[in-house]
């Protein structure tokens, strides 16, 4: 055993190797905990260059000397953090990492999650669209559910040291320990929990914010797993030969009373298929967790249990509503049934139509050539084709003949004509007349009759669409009772997106005017035609991919078609003194731009794309929110060519293709707090205040990125803002 005194040196390990195995290394069994991390395996320049993409730039400092302060524990965090003062006399200031503490950060965090990861709680999600999947396809028959509200509160000293007394119970590193509290004693590491800035990329929430935040409530995840196996052991699912009996089948439903579970970060949403009183049970244990042991603020009554059929709920950013299976897949109306039949029956004549056009035109083919060989053979030419073509000719008509033949007597109606013409009235079927014929003739005769009765007998077909017709008609009654069935025996989770303050930011940000009609937005004329395009797409994309899993993703669409997109047009229209009849024929409704290389680019997702676009079509485990690219604009200064910024995208040192942008923030231009939820969108969370009016170099391809929402400032060195009045 080592001792804790005096730091081990550090092992390299030989590659290929895994932080995983590195971990399980520093495990003493007679303990049960990880021995000295910090020094022996976050200190590691393999461990400290995970983080760092291969393509990446020279770094600007040592990865070497930044390794050796680790592992002397020489490191102080605030000596590597930047403070950010506020735009406003009265705002607040803003602590940020510098690049060798951040990389240092997400070694830490690297390191926690493969300690905390594999044990973590099945329920306790780090995507919100794996949450929301897990919701709509494994929770069945919710009756009361309810929502853990966490009023807004900053995580202070003493719910650091609880953290560090949950670290302490797997890890023995007390350097760890004194770094991670260091960490928050120089806001370098500031959580807020109940507010609207976890895991959205946001600069004031660190990359180690989530990790830190699911090991802290770790012990509500027990709490939870403990009131899942006691609830399902006391109502076991009973086995299908206890249902049924003595053999024979049973219509009885068994539906056993279950508890569901679903965390995310800081946010607890608990849904059961028992009574009330269990419910109301389950959250008081929850709440006694999470106010007696993790000395956490509750609000009971938002805390409130509410009926999972008559009430929303909303979490994680959705609206959540318990509803029969035919309000989530209805069956086709009347009127869409007879649009559907009308459908097919165009669809048929058109084809038809087509096949009559195409024979048409090879008759009048056939006969112009006919036409031509007759004239040249009354004039007297000859030909010699060198080969025979007489059976090839057989063969093509012979073929026409059949298919025409097939066709005609695939009708019913013509097969009864037919049938009935040759079967009625006919003298050959009397004996006195019979017996007076040759036997060939009689023999021929009964040949035709069979032959007859046998390919243009109608009563087999009529028989067989009696029984198709009455077989589509069980069908449908059958589906009808098993739907009405479902309905009252069964209830699916309805997703959807909280429409009404989709709207609200859309008014707040400007898109629309007081009427809900679109209108330009004059911060953007000062930008250029693709970043205004870009910018408007990176909104439109991240809404689109945040909505994908809700049932009226419909109206999010029509919001990102119609508002946003001629929005763009009008703020274009506005920024060339032209109409927007005049910028929509310039740009076209796909909002094409040209590139530099003359080349059309297209930013903003075209109405097809949109059109075609379905409920969970962008497969995207956790998509960022709209806040970060909503609430923020980016501005392009014109700046002396012959001065030369750094890109301050992390890892990058691109210095030919940057640009310097002014970063102009929702809430400052507004002048409104983002607290104040009657002012503000509720929900809606706002970069920090101290980043307004900042000047960033950026490279062409990292801005790009930015515009479209694709990176957020999270991936940028936010402490090396250029200071221009």
């Amino acid at each position: 055993m080592l001792p804790s005194d005096k730091p081990p040196a550090a092992p390299i390990p030989s590659p290929p190797f895994s932080i995983s195995s590195l971990i399980s290394s520093r495990y003493n069994p007679t303990k049960g905990k990880y021995l000295h991390l910090l020094s022996s395996v976050i200190s590691l320049p393999s461990v400290l260059s995970l983080s760092i993409p291969a393509s990446s730039f020279p770094l600007h400092f040592s990865l070497a000397s930044l390794s050796l302060h680790l592992r002397l524990s020489s490191l102080s965090p605030s000596s590597l953090s930047s403070t950010i003062p506020s735009s406003r006399l009265k705002g607040a200031s803003l602590t940020l990492p510098y690049p060798p503490l951040k990389l240092t950060l997400d070694s830490l965090r690297l390191a926690l999650d493969s300690i905390y990861a594999p044990k973590r709680a099945t329920f306790a999600y780090s995507g919100r669209h794996t949450a929301v999947k897990y919701i709509k396809n494994y929770i069945q028959n919710p009756t009361w559910w309810f929502k853990v509200d966490i009023p807004r509160q900053h995580f202070t000293a003493r719910h650091v040291s609880r953290l560090l007394e949950v670290l302490s119970g797997k890890i023995d590193d007390p350097q760890l320990f004194l770094f991670v509290r260091d960490l928050f004693e120089s806001d370098l590491v500031s959580i807020e929990l109940g507010g609207a800035e976890l895991g959205r990329g946001f600069p004031q929430e660190s990359t180690i914010v989530p990790t830190l935040v699911n090991i802290y409530f770790d012990r509500v995840d027990r709490e939870l797993q403990v009131i899942r196996e006691e609830v399902h052991k006391r109502n076991p699912r009973l086995k299908e030969e206890h249902l049924t009996g003595n053999g024979s089948t049973s219509t009885a439903f068994h539906r056993p009373v279950r508890v569901y579970a679903i965390r995310y970060l800081d946010e607890i949403f608990v849904a059961t298929s028992g009574s009330k009183f269990l419910t109301l049970d389950i959250r008081d244990r929850i709440l006694h967790v999470l106010e007696g042991e993790l000395g956490l603020k509750v609000d009971k009554l938002g805390s409130s249990v509410h009926s999972a059929v008559s009430e929303k709920i909303g979490f994680m950013g959705y609206e959540f509503q318990a509803v029969p299976p035919s309000v989530l897949y209805p069956p086709m109306s009347e009127k869409a049934i007879r649009a559907r039949k009308k459908y097919l029956k165009m669809k048929a004549a058109k084809a038809e139509e087509l096949k009559n056009a195409r024979e048409t035109r090879r008759k009048k083919l056939g006969l112009k050539i006919l036409k031509q060989l007759f004239n040249r053979m009354k004039a007297g030419e000859s030909f010699d084709l060198g080969f025979g073509i007489e059976r090839e000719v057989t063969e093509v008509f012979d073929e026409w003949a059949g298919e025409t033949v097939k066709e005609y007597f695939q009708n019913l109606e013509n097969r009864c004509y037919w049938h009935r013409l040759l079967l009625t009235g006919d003298f050959f079927r009397l004996d006195r007349i019979r017996c007076q014929l040759p036997d060939e003739l009689v023999q021929s005769y009964d040949t035709l009759q069979e032959k007859v009765e046998q390919f243009l007998s109608h009563v087999r077909d009529i028989k067989s669409l009696e029984r198709e017709q009455s077989r589509k008609i069980e069908e449908e009654e059958r589906c009808y009772a098993k739907r009405t069935i479902d309905d009252l025996a069964e209830l699916k989770i309805k997703v959807s997106a909280p429409i009404e303050q989709v709207r609200k930011a859309v008014k707040l940000a400007g898109f629309t005017n007081s009427m809900g009609r679109p209108r330009p937005i004059k911060l953007l004329i000062r930008l250029d035609d693709a970043d205004i395009i870009k910018w408007y797409a990176g909104v439109g994309n991240r809404w689109l991919d945040f909505y994908s899993c809700c049932s009226n993703f419909k109206m999010v669409k029509t919001v990102v078609n119609y508002h946003l997109r001629f929005s763009c047009f009008l703020t274009l229209a506005e920024k060339h003194e032209s109409t927007k009849r005049q910028a929509i024929s310039h740009f076209t409704k796909d909002l094409k731009v040209k590139s530099k290389d003359g080349v059309d680019e297209i930013w903003f997702p075209t109405e097809r794309e949109i059109k075609m676009m379905g409920a969970e079509t962008r497969n995207i485990p956790d998509p960022k929110p709209v806040d970060g690219t909503l609430t923020m604009i980016l501005v392009q200064l014109a700046v002396d060519d012959k001065e030369k910024y750094e890109c301050v995208a992390h890892f990058c040192r691109e210095t030919d293709t940057t640009i310097l942008y002014r970063i102009r923030l929702l809430q400052n231009r507004l002048n409104v707090d983002p607290l104040n939820e009657m002012k503000w969108v509720p929900g809606l969370g706002a970069v920090h205040e101290s980043l307004n009016k900042k000047c960033f170099p950026l490279c062409e391809c990292h801005a790009n990125e930015l515009l479209l929402g694709k990176i957020t400032l999270q991936d940028i060195d936010c402490t090396s803002y250029v200071d221009i009045e």
